[in-house]
């Protein structure tokens, strides 16, 4: 059965003139003004916990890792109302909203002198400087938790938003490729937002003030708002289909309540209803698979799973469909985690790498210098300058060689991204013993950070910035290209939480990390008189951690297997495509169970059975 003609999320029918390349100046202003926005007050924030509210240098960096913790894990929520009721249009609407009142609130706790305790120079002898209140910490608190909420309603579902101008099934025509392309737009796009913001507003923040640093961003956020909301007759707003979260509930309860029941070797007479499936399955519906066998009890058919009427207990019974969308989620979970350390890792060039900077010699001329946290900014200008080569000279390139219109695979991608960031950090713990010895050499170990600048540029640190960027065009793209691929098409929201998920849990793990070694070390490695600290051997020791999470990647990388679904026969927007990945090990035989034996190979698989397509996800485009 052909899935339903498609309509936005109110019921209508989506009309010839929405979707496509001319929602993208409306989608990517929004997203642009956002990062910016979360950008500005983000990226200094560590010195705004340190020099503004006089909090020690460990326990600012674990505010703000924990804090980027719990930002990154409210996608979560953001995706289930999303995908249950509110669709992607309307979450990304209400997030920005919230997020422009957390950014308002920010601008008040910076301006207000009650919210910030007094500056060190009119402090009371002893001591030197008044760290700041319960109190005042609460009100920075507050506008960071509805930042993190708004966030939450925004990031899982813009990129899948913008995928989805593209990417539904009627408009995979040729030159329905671009919807690839549009991944590495968007994240152009947003480098050159935190460019901006890294360059302008921590100026601004350093030298002018902080009220006008953080009400930079809350301007960028209101027209991040108004110029989404003003595309809204432009849009494909696709439909939600209720809870995915609901459905994967029920697969378990149904597997669990078959524990004992035998599962047929003949996967045709497990459950199929393709009229019950239509609405979450436009691409097509997903093929059984042999893994995680225990799951296909769900679909074995008992007396009593299905009325009198047809409509079956779906507390009872899932169709393969939807056993086979859980199967997907938990094969990939292994990959998916592999991000996780590398988060962790990255965490560090927003606090201690920023400290680092701080002690250098940062003069441009003799009246200039470079403030701290713009260092960073090497890290997006190389991101840029990655995803330009990448897009117009690597891929062409790599083209003519695999046949891939994409060049490489997400999988190698991302493999690239893990191997070029453990030379980041390894650059990062090269750079601090020379850092700490010139220190060492003039008499600056005992001086307090900032006081004496070791004589020593600032910019030696450039190339671990660089290559955490080379690292971010590769890895980051990559995977998200491969959950928007992997994930079952009604949870691509949800898949694009799982990123974030990603980088809250990493962002929590820096902090374990920190916390650890602050422990095991007796507060030697991290202090904050960083030229007296050992933060050489912190890096090292992530460099280590980085080395098996690539083997660990690669490990997982063998065994994963891609996702196989069905298509009409007469669709002729259903051709091959190449942007995904391929199964590991080379030419392989695909069995899918009661259509045949189907020859598979590294670009795919294809085959026709009783006038349909059988295809795997990175062929389907």
């Amino acid at each position: 059965m052909s899935a339903p003609a498609p309509a936005n999320e109110d019921g209508s029918p989506e009309k010839p003139t929405q979707g496509g390349f001319r929602t993208m100046p409306f989608i990517l202003a929004n997203e642009i003004c956002d990062r910016f926005a979360t950008a500005g007050f983000n990226a200094n924030l560590i010195t705004y916990l340190t020099q503004q509210l006089h909090l020690p240098l460990v326990e600012a960096s674990n505010l703000l890792t924990n804090f980027n913790g719990t930002a990154a894990f409210t996608p979560v929520l953001g995706a289930i109302v999303a995908d249950s009721f509110a669709g992607r249009f309307w979450t990304i609407a209400g997030g920005g909203a919230l997020y422009l009142l957390g950014m308002l609130g920010l601008v008040v706790s910076a301006l207000a002198p009650a919210l910030r305790p007094a500056p060190c120079a009119a402090a009371a002898a002893t001591p030197p400087c008044q760290r700041a209140s319960g109190g005042q910490l609460a009100m920075l608190y507050l506008p960071l938790l509805l930042t993190a909420l708004g966030g939450g309603g925004i990031r899982p579902c813009v990129v899948a938003f913008g995928a989805d101008q593209f990417g539904r099934r009627r408009e995979r025509r040729p030159g329905g490729e671009q919807k690839w392309s549009y991944f590495n737009l968007y994240f152009f796009s947003m480098g050159l937002a935190v460019l901006l913001a890294l360059t302008v507003v921590v100026y601004i923040q350093e030298n002018v003030g902080w009220g006008w640093g953080f009400g930079i961003p809350a301007i960028a956020m209101f027209l991040s708002v108004l110029s989404f909301v003003a595309g809204y007759s432009l849009y494909v707003k696709v439909k939600p289909e209720g809870s995915p979260f609901k459905r994967l509930l029920q697969v378990v309860v149904a597997a669990f309540r078959k524990r004992k029941e035998d599962v047929p070797e003949d996967a045709g007479l497990l459950y199929h209803n393709k009229e019950l499936d239509a609405p979450i399955a436009a691409d097509g519906r997903l093929l059984h698979t042999e893994q995680l066998r225990l799951l296909d009890r769900a679909a074995v058919l008992t007396p009593g799973d299905v009325s009198d009427s047809g409509e079956p207990d779906l507390w009872r019974v899932s169709t393969v469909h939807r056993v086979e969308e859980l199967k997907s989620i938990v094969r990939m979970l292994p990959l998916w985690a592999a991000s996780i350390t590398l988060i962790a890792a990255a965490s560090h060039n927003f606090t201690f790498a920023i400290q680092q900077a701080r002690t250098m010699d940062r003069h441009l001329t003799r009246g200039f210098q470079v403030p701290p946290a713009t260092m960073i900014i090497f890290t997006p200008l190389t991101t840029l300058a990655t995803l330009a080569l990448y897009d117009r000279a690597f891929v062409p390139l790599a083209r003519r060689y695999t046949g891939r219109r994409a060049g490489i695979t997400y999988f190698q991608r991302m493999g690239a991204g893990f191997a070029v960031s453990v030379l980041g950090v390894m650059a990062g713990a090269l750079v601090e013993t020379r850092r700490r010895g010139v220190a060492a050499r003039n008499g600056l170990l005992d001086d307090k950070p900032g006081a004496a600048a070791v004589p020593m540029s600032v910019f030696w640190l450039v190339p671990q910035y660089a290559l955490h960027g080379v690292s971010d065009a590769l890895s980051t793209v990559g995977h998200m290209e491969f959950l928007y691929d992997q994930s079952p098409e009604s949870m691509r929201s949800s898949a694009a939480a799982l990123f974030w998920v990603a980088g809250s849990l990493g962002n929590y793990l820096g902090t374990v990390l920190v916390t650890v070694v602050q422990s095991a070390s007796g507060g030697v490695w991290l202090q904050d008189n960083i030229n007296r600290g050992r933060l050489d051997y912190y890096y090292w020791l992530v460099t280590f951690l980085l080395v098996l999470n690539l083997v660990y990647y690669i490990a997982c990388f063998h065994f994963y297997t891609l996702k196989t679904f069905e298509v009409d026969g007469g669709d002729e927007a259903q051709r091959p495509r190449d942007g995904g990945g391929e199964q590991a090990g080379g030419d392989r035989q695909a069995e899918l169970p009661c259509h045949g034996k189907v020859a598979a190979s590294g670009n795919g698989v294809a085959a026709v059975s009783d006038g349909e397509k059988h295809m795997t996800s990175d062929q389907l485009y």
